[in-house]
């Protein structure tokens, strides 16, 4: 299990950072396609902080011989995790050419500012083997409203436009937090729980791959010939 998490881990780093550094090389400076690609390196990068640790950790003793390495990974992964929302959104919105949007776009940023926020409260006790459940819940109650927002509007403007490219993105985030959630709720008292982590990140990967894909057939899109 050690070999087999080892190299997910470092493949998904790899190949989301390099989807996302080619994303950025290949696309006009603030398309939609090259803020993909900037999600997708802090979406990497962001993680690395979790799962390096991570991998060193299981071949050096064990996770729980590293709680704050992998305590300061997980705060980290949180507000990368939201930034990366934040900018989805903002793909959204160049992908499909939406103006005048100040509620849905104040909602998407007070859900984010809520969640970073009580992610950087002390009461998180992130370095700690002992990090309470009840504040995993709180951070990750606006965390879980902003990822239904992003769900509903790709769905619904993907099914407006016929976007091929894009039909399934919504479908990518709603199994990454069905993946998630039950590992906040449950995996203290049941590790086994943890593993729905690895198809959690299959999600992501999905996700990113469906930008890239986009990307590459952008002459023949649809929303690209609307816009």
């Amino acid at each position: 299990m050690i070999i087999g998490e080892t190299i997910f881990d470092i493949l998904y780093l790899l190949t989301v950072i390099t989807i996302g550094i080619k994303m950025l090389k290949n696309s006009p400076y603030k398309s939609q396609y090259w803020l993909f690609g900037l999600l997708a390196v802090i979406l990497g990068f962001g993680d690395v902080f979790h799962l390096v640790p991570r991998v060193y950790a299981l071949w050096n003793g064990g996770t729980a011989a590293y709680p704050t390495a992998l305590g300061f990974g997980k705060a980290v992964t949180s507000v990368t995790m939201t930034i990366f929302y934040v900018m989805l959104y903002h793909v959204w919105e160049m992908r499909y050419s939406v103006k005048n949007c100040k509620n849905i776009k104040s909602v998407i940023y007070i859900l984010a500012a809520v969640r970073i926020i009580l992610c950087l409260f002390p009461q998180n006790n992130w370095l700690s083997a002992d990090a309470p459940l009840s504040w995993g819940i709180y951070r990750n109650i606006p965390f879980a409203l902003l990822g239904m927002v992003i769900i509903i509007l790709y769905y619904r403007k993907a099914k407006e436009y016929s976007d091929k490219e894009f039909s399934y993105m919504w479908l990518a985030i709603l199994l990454s937090f069905g993946f998630y959630i039950p590992v906040v709720l449950f995996a203290d008292a049941v590790p086994a729980v943890g593993a729905l982590m690895l198809p959690k990140t299959c999600a992501y990967v999905w996700s990113v791959f469906m930008g890239y894909s986009a990307m590459k057939n952008s002459v023949h899109s649809k929303v690209d010939i609307v816009k």
